[in-house]
Parts: structure tokens; C-alpha cells; sequence
């Protein structure tokens, strides 16, 4: 497992938030990079985020977590459902697959505690409900090649079909399936996908009267590479973390390897006072801090962070903690954390999985905003880095248009205001065109097949300051 890649070939997004279709592929299909990178850009309330949002649910779903009750809301509200389709390259030594994912997001209205009809001006409350999940494949090795089809088909009273793919992922124990139909439904109930839920996966993996077929062997490692996929390899990073950073909370997302031993995670450091902490993370923390200091100093010149130590305490269940502060230092003066701009702190919150990202082929960092406070320059440098040097895949956002002169365009996808066909590749683009230049004209004068900008009107802007000032009394 560990030499297995897998990476977020593409998206397909229907009726979700303000996306009534849309379509991007992440690979760049003008050159050949190692590493994947995707820079989605566009006017406000275009669907960047949806974007975002997108990749947010497929973690969710891959980690057999529930689903959040916001999500519900993201149906459009012009369709009873949401559909999202999601495909994969998985590459495992000699054998290489195409993995593919679709499932429909559902709102379900949620039963009163006492299961009483809704009265007449009640507030109806909603919950998201995945189903209809359907995972199909296709693969290829020195001596095989199979085309495209379904592993795991969910849209059945029963477990899953195929039956022949169900027989070999987990027998005919009628027993089981009972139990399995059970948690079908308590997945449907609680939110949770079902074919990446515990139980599921448990249940495959319990078959050991199938642990010597060559098909059950190729369809677990392509499950098992999923799951670890969601669970350690996929990084979302919406904007949540900026609103954080700016009541002085330091959301440090990690993913950190030394030899066998290493750690995945997010951890909260409040700024404005001590923070107590398992004794035993104090070491991984320093370790983070201190790889991240290699590259923190080259980026902000001088700059290193660091913990301070501000002694022992014991936690309400009697384990031991170390409460800790953190400081940044430069020019050899120290001072806390939480003086330093919101702009160093969002670099120091997502450093290490850029860190990993320029490492290592099998990671994915999705981040909306990535440009929120930080120096457009240096944001550029950084991407053209990672483009040119990195391993891994990285999505984003940014209004900063700074990249667009400084990344292969390749790597950049644009919305439009057509939200049956919401994101696009600029076309007709010469090798010595500027992008950004290309785009502003774009927005101007509307060449592309769709338009990228919902235009506005200046003197109806200034008129309209006018009127609410007047109407304020102002």
C-alpha cells in the first residue's frame, strides 16, 4: 500500500449550490508535470468554493464520516438532489486502475422527537442523505486490461450488485447480508456513505475464503487505496480556517513522516494564551515546527517559529500535559505567535502540506483562498515552485490573479456566468500571450464560448451609492 498513487484525475458536479453543471479535469493537457496543480479562478459567487465544497464531501464520504448538516443546504434549490461524479488514477506497482465514484446527495427532512407532523409555520430542519453510490473501475496490467465496470452498486433493495463482484467481496452468508442491510440503512440515517463505511469495509475484509482469488485481491487493494486515500492522502482547506486565524487561533494542518513512525491531523493552537497539550504530541509538535522552519526562513527571510515551554499540568483524566505557547523569531528576538499578520499565520497554518505536496506524488491539498493575506509575489513564486518541482496535487482558489503570469495556464481553470456550464479552459491562447492579460481582456470583450464575467455598470454603481446614502440620511 504504501508504493500505491492515487490522484483526483476529475469532478463532475450537478444541482450542487450554484452549480447546475460543471466539469473540470485536473490534469494539464498541454505539458507533462509531475506534480497536478489547479488554479480555479473567477468573479464572487461563481462557484469557486463549490469547488472546494466538492472535495470537502468526497473526504468525508471516503472517510465513512457523517456528512454535515450544512450540506443539506447545498442542493440546488431547483432539484430535489445533487450529483456528483469523481474519478481516480490508482497506481500500484505494475497494475494501473481508473477508479470512479458517483453518488446523489439528498436533503431528508428530520423527524421531530416525537414523530409528529410539521404544523403550519414550523421550521422544517434538513439532513444530507448519500445514496445511489455507485463505484465502478477499470484496470490494466503486463498481461490484462479490463474496461470500465461497476465494483459496487448500491441503487438495489439489495447489498450491493453486481451479485458475482458481491459474492467475492463478501460471501453468501445470509446472515451477513441481514446485518449489511441493516447498516444500509443506518448509514443512509446517520449520513455516512455505506460503501466506505466500517462496516462494509469489515465485512470485505472478514472474507477470508476469497484472501487467495486474484479478483478479491485487486478489488480490496483498489478499495483499501481509497480509503487510505480520504483518510491520509486528501487535505481540504476552506475558509473556515482564515475566519480562525483572525480571532488569533492557529489551525495547523499536518501530515509529518520520519521513518516508520509519523502523524496526520489538524491541530487548534489558540494564540492569546498558554495551550495545554498531551505530553506525549510535544515531540511530534517540535518536529512539524522544525521541518516546516527549513522552508518558513527561505520564504519570510529570518523567520522561524518556535514552541515555548510554560510548564506541566495534568489533564481531568489524569494524563500529562505540557502547556505550551508559540513564538516567532527573527532578527534573535522573540515574540508571541499572535502579534505576527494574519498572512504569516496563513502560511505557517498550511506550510507542511506544501511541504508534502512538493514531496509526494500521492497527496492532495484542496485550499479555497489560498491568496487570503498573503503577498501576491511570494504566492507566485510559490506556485511556480510546486509546479515545477513538486510530486504531489494541489487545488485552489485565489482572486490574486498573480499566478496566471507565472504558472504553465495549463494549470488554470476559470468559471463562467453559465451555471449549466460553469467552468472552462481559455481557448485560442498564443505561447506568448500573458493569461492575466488575456483574462481582463476576456471579461472586456466576452471572446470565449462563455462568458467569464457578469458585467457591471459603473455610473448605475456610483447612482445606486447615491441613493443609499441619501435614503441613510448620510
Amino acid at each position: 500500500m504504501k508504493s500505491t498513487v492515487v490522484r483526483l484525475e476529475s469532478l463532475s458536479i450537478e444541482n450542487f449550490k450554484n452549480v447546475k453543471a460543471g466539469q473540470l479535469s485536473f490534469a494539464n493537457g498541454r505539458k507533462a508535470y509531475k506534480t497536478s496543480v489547479l488554479g480555479l479562478y473567477g468573479q464572487n459567487g461563481s462557484g469557486k468554493t463549490a469547488l472546494i465544497d466538492a472535495i470537502e464531501l468526497l473526504q468525508l464520504a471516503l472517510k465513512g464520516q457523517a456528512i454535515p448538516v450544512k450540506f443539506a443546504d447545498y442542493i440546488n434549490v431547483e432539484s430535489g438532489n445533487a450529483v456528483l461524479h469523481y474519478e481516480f488514477s490508482i497506481a500500484a506497482d505494475t497494475v494501473k486502475y481508473q477508479a470512479f465514484y458517483d453518488f446523489k446527495l439528498k436533503a431528508e427532512v428530520i423527524e421531530t422527537a416525537q414523530n409528529l407532523a410539521i404544523s403550519d409555520g414550523e421550521e422544517v430542519h434538513y439532513r444530507p442523505v448519500i445514496t445511489e453510490e455507485l463505484l465502478s473501475y477499470s484496470y490494466e496490467d503486463e498481461q490484462t486490461k479490463v474496461r470500465k465496470s461497476p465494483l459496487i452498486d448500491t441503487s438495489t433493495p439489495k447489498v450491493f450488485v453486481p451479485v458475482g463482484k458481491y459474492n467475492c467481496l463478501i460471501g453468501k452468508d445470509k446472515d451477513k447480508a441481514m446485518d449489511l442491510l441493516v447498516e444500509k440503512k443506518m448509514a443512509a440515517g446517520t449520513s455516512r456513505s455505506f460503501v466506505f463505511s466500517r462496516e462494509l469495509l469489515t465485512a470485505m475484509r472478514s472474507n477470508t475464503d476469497e484472501k487467495n482469488n486474484s479478483d478479491y485481491r485487486r478489488h480490496m487493494l483498489l478499495i483499501e487505496s481509497l480509503v487510505r486515500y480520504g483518510n491520509f492522502e486528501l487535505f481540504v482547506i476552506n475558509t473556515a480556517n482564515s475566519g480562525i486565524i483572525s480571532m488569533n487561533m492557529l489551525p495547523l494542518s499536518f501530515k509529518y513522516e520520519n521513518g516508520s513512525n509519523g502523524a496526520v491531523g489538524n491541530i487548534l493552537i489558540p494564540l492569546e494564551e498558554a495551550t495545554p497539550i498531551p505530553e506525549d504530541a510535544v515531540s511530534m509538535v517540535n518536529q512539524v515546527i522544525s521541518n516546516m522552519n527549513v522552508v518558513l526562513s527561505q520564504i519570510v527571510p529570518g523567520l522561524t517559529i518556535r514552541i515555548e515551554s510554560l510548564g506541566e499540568m495534568v489533564f481531568a483524566n489524569g494524563k500529562k500535559g505540557v502547556k505550551i505557547q508559540l513564538m516567532s523569531l527573527k532578527n534573535k528576538k522573540a515574540i508571541p505567535l499572535k502579534y505576527e499578520s494574519e498572512g504569516i499565520k496563513k502560511i505557517i497554518s498550511i506550510l507542511q502540506l506544501l511541504i508534502v505536496v512538493y514531496n509526494r506524488s500521492s497527496i492532495t491539498v484542496a485550499i479555497d483562498e489560498l491568496d487570503a493575506g498573503i503577498f501576491e509575489y511570494l504566492l507566485g513564486e510559490l506556485l511556480r515552485i510546486i509546479s515545477e518541482k513538486g510530486k504531489g496535487q494541489l487545488i485552489f482558489t485565489s482572486h490574486n490573479l498573480r499566478p496566471l503570469e507565472t504558472l504553465d495556464r495549463g494549470f488554470i481553470a476559470f468559471t463562467t456566468t453559465n451555471p449549466s456550464h460553469r467552468y472552462i479552459r481559455m481557448s485560442n491562447i498564443k505561447d506568448s500571450n500573458n493569461l492575466r492579460d488575456f483574462y481582463f481582456r476576456d471579461i472586456i470583450l466576452g471572446e470565449q464560448s462563455e462568458e467569464v464575467y457578469d458585467s457591471t455598470n459603473n455610473a448605475e454603481i456610483a447612482l445606486a451609492f447615491r441613493e443609499a446614502g441619501e435614503f441613510s440620511g448620510t
